[in-house]
């Protein structure tokens, strides 16, 4: 029996497979097995997938993904100035056409793919060459018809058997492996989607025998899988759903609410475009941090773009190469608890449109 017999024999298993409690570890160990497999599979076809050339360029990177003729060179279009084809027939994009989002002082590169189909994660039109894109993306647009809203799930499941996971976090998992002593699980926090026995069990069928495991949240078999594998990318996603101009309000409200979209767009329309563009820079976590000399005021036509969770010290790194190693002092306005507070430390964390001073030596 091949490999691909052997999956989707365990695959047809596990949809007859009832979970529950008393089915969490027989599930957990198809899961892996198939895992397992696939690995095989993708290393037996020589692993990676000649893209797209991309030349990455301002503050992120957003890939459009989505059915042929759902809409995403029209938005392109309305998002940015690039001109991609459009035309009324399928395939029109037959390379990546990229363009620039300028929003709140952000740039923000959006690109154009070929549409992807059903088996785009395994080769159907070109459709590891378009997800090898989005591997390198620092977010996925899912552009949805309004009138086929099934499509969602399909590219979901497309984008993830890609080793992509949308709107999720990397695990918090450490697997330490050692030279003996069998496997030593501790976790922080109480598990109730996964057993001591299911993590030794799916451990093992990953070649580990031992090691020392901690888990700081509670996770599923799928997670723990993803992090044995070691190969998941975990961007952020905005699903919009396009041609909301073709059909009635109550229509498109109902599509919405079946595949839980994050907004009804007209590309061609340009209807709720605005709201679009807010949703892919909230999602992007970007803050903007204004810098001013000493004596001088900010210029705040002119911000830095930053990442929630910036410091003193990503600002001075962003800034000039000398920065940290020649940093006296910072003084903050805005997020601080007083106008112009001093900071030694640069460990303090910026708020979106703090301002900051920086003095060195």
């Amino acid at each position: 029996m091949g490999s691909q017999d052997k999956i989707n024999e365990l695959e047809a298993e596990l949809s007859k497979t009832k979970y529950n409690k008393a089915t969490q570890h027989h599930v957990g160990l198809i899961k892996a097995k198939i895992a397992r497999l696939k690995d095989k599979q993708l290393g037996a076809k020589g692993g990676k997938t000649e893209g797209y050339a991309v030349k990455k360029s301002g503050d992120a990177s957003v890939i459009l993904i989505g059915f042929p003729s759902v809409g995403k060179s029209t938005l392109l279009n309305s998002l940015t100035a690039a001109q991609s084809a459009v035309a009324a027939y399928e395939f029109t994009t037959l390379d990546v056409i990229p363009g620039i989002l300028e929003w709140k002082g952000a740039m923000i590169q959006l690109l154009d793919v070929p549409g992807i189909i059903e088996g785009a994660s395994i080769g159907r039109g070109r459709g590891r060459q378009v997800l090898s894109v989005a591997m390198n993306a620092d977010m996925v647009l899912l552009v949805v018809d309004v009138m086929h809203p099934e499509q969602a799930a399909v590219l979901i499941k497309e984008v993830s058997e890609f080793n992509l996971r949308l709107n999720q976090h990397k695990p918090d998992v450490r697997i330490t492996k050692t030279a003996r002593g069998g496997m030593d699980i501790g976790a922080t926090i109480r598990l109730t989607k996964i057993s001591h026995e299911t993590i030794r069990a799916v451990c093992k069928e990953f070649g580990i025998m031992n090691a020392q495991i901690v888990l700081r949240e509670d996770i599923t078999v799928d997670q723990l899988i993803d992090v044995l594998e070691g190969n998941k990318r975990y961007v952020p996603a905005v699903t919009a759903m396009n041609k909301v101009d073709l059909v009635i309000p109550a229509e498109a409200d109902r599509s919405r609410r079946s595949i839980n979209a994050d907004v009804c767009i007209s590309a061609d329309k340009r209807t709720n475009l605005l709201e679009l563009k807010n949703l892919i820079y909230s999602r992007l976590q970007f803050i903007r941090v204004y810098t001013k000399e000493a004596g001088n005021k900010a210029d705040l036509n002119e911000p830095l773009i930053m990442l929630r969770g910036t410091t003193i010290r990503d600002v001075c790194n962003k800034l000039h190469k000398d920065f940290i190693t020649k940093f006296k002092y910072a003084r903050i306005w805005g997020s601080s608890r007083f106008p112009g507070q001093l900071f030694k430390n640069t460990n303090y964390i910026l708020k979106d449109q703090d301002i900051i001073e920086i003095h060195t030596r």
